[in-house]
């Protein structure tokens, strides 16, 4: 005799049938987004190569990719003059531009979702303030402590640069790890809860924003300058060693946090539930913190501080995609990549000759989308 139990009914199949299409037809909407990113970054990009002082059209952009990958594959006859306009100024800034966009993005996303705080960003836990005392302590005292060696030239994957450029972006990065090692110590002294961590941020920030007052007090002229204008954001510092050294650490950092996407998900329903699933939520936080910190670092090193940018693009990807960090965090790290290399085109073109800060555009930009927020989404995107 056969047992109806165990046969579905008719119903229960629609009904699974017309869950697995809506499923289906969500992730080829997330990935519809991803792909409308990515376009929309390229032709960004193509735009801020074209753009400034001196205009290249979009097919000698094209022609000089090509013949510089494929030598002769086009009969376009470029200026060596465009040529190297492009190649050693335009590229390798547009390229910071969008490596800066991808670490700030991915470490605002994940911070986000390691403490479940939509105002998480890679400032909140004093970032931004560590980094910026470093490259202080270095304009202000490292020609004191270091003479002769500060004002001497080093060379670097074919390049002579000035000692006094590598050391400052060298000081900002290891005083930007610094602060992250010593949330983490206080954090693994005290406990891993979400209020603890951010606290400890805040206190370290304060503390290395002391440290940025007293250099600025004690500055000379021309050193308080150095400082405003490294505070400001930019990117002064672009180079083809910038862009070969930070490719690799956004590469990696970015693909070790997608592995860990499922977790991410996990952690959203609750660190007890995350810990009933096997995860070790103490250690997986401290981790991801780390990873993302470290990318963040490497970037604020060389472009000074710049805001917004982990705040803004994870929440705008969230209200596109949702909450899935498998979708959310490639599609904020794009979108991070187009907001910064949109704006650095701004800050270019707005006032040309002249150039603008990038972090000035970056706070318009930011305080109007999150007055939209309030306004608009009565505050939904921040919740």
């Amino acid at each position: 005799m056969t047992d109806e139990r165990k046969m579905p009914d008719e119903k229960t199949m629609q009904d699974k049938t017309s869950i697995n299409n809506a499923y289906a037809k969500m992730q080829s909407r997330k990935i519809a987004v991803i792909v409308v990113t990515v376009i929309l970054l390229i032709l960004a990009m193509i735009f801020a190569a074209a753009s400034g002082s001196v205009y290249i059209p979009p097919s000698d952009i094209i022609a000089v990719l090509l013949n510089s990958v494929f030598p002769g594959i086009t009969d376009s006859a470029v200026n060596e003059n465009t040529a190297m306009i492009l190649f050693n100024l335009r590229m390798p800034r547009i390229l910071l531009a969008a490596l800066a966009g991808v670490c700030l993005a991915l470490a605002g996303a994940v911070m986000q979702a390691l403490l479940r705080n939509p105002l998480v960003s890679p400032f909140t836990l004093g970032l931004s303030s560590a980094a910026s005392f470093g490259a202080a302590f270095m304009i202000v005292l490292g020609p004191l402590v270091l003479g002769a060696l500060y004002k001497s030239t080093v060379y670097l994957f074919g390049y002579t640069l000035s000692m006094n450029s590598v050391l400052m972006i060298l000081s900002a990065f290891v005083f930007g790890w610094m602060s992250v090692s010593i949330i983490y110590m206080l954090a693994h002294s005290r406990g891993t809860s979400q209020s603890i961590i951010i606290l400890s941020g805040v206190v370290i920030g304060y503390i290395f924003q002391a440290g940025l007052l007293a250099m600025q007090y004690i500055s000379s002229d021309e050193s308080l300058r150095d400082i405003v204008i490294w505070l400001m954001g930019g990117m002064w510092g672009a180079s083809w060693q910038a862009v070969i050294i930070l490719f690799p650490i956004a590469l990696i950092c970015f693909l070790l946090m997608e592995m860990r996407a499922w977790d991410l998900n996990t952690l959203s329903a609750g660190d007890d539930v995350a810990k009933n699933l096997g995860i070790d939520v103490a250690k997986f936080r401290i981790q991801g913190l780390l990873i993302v910190s470290f990318g963040a670092s490497a970037c604020l090193a060389f472009t000074g501080v710049i805001g917004f940018v982990g705040l803004m693009a994870p929440h705008i990807c969230r209200m596109v995609i949702g909450n899935d960090n498998r979708y959310l965090i490639p599609c904020a790290a794009l979108a991070g990549a187009l907001i910064l290399v949109v704006s650095d085109t701004l800050a270019r073109i707005v006032l040309a000759p002249v150039e603008l800060p990038v972090g000035i555009i970056m706070y318009l930009i930011g305080g109007v989308f999150f007055i939209y927020l309030i306004v608009k989404g009565r505050g939904a995107g921040l919740e």
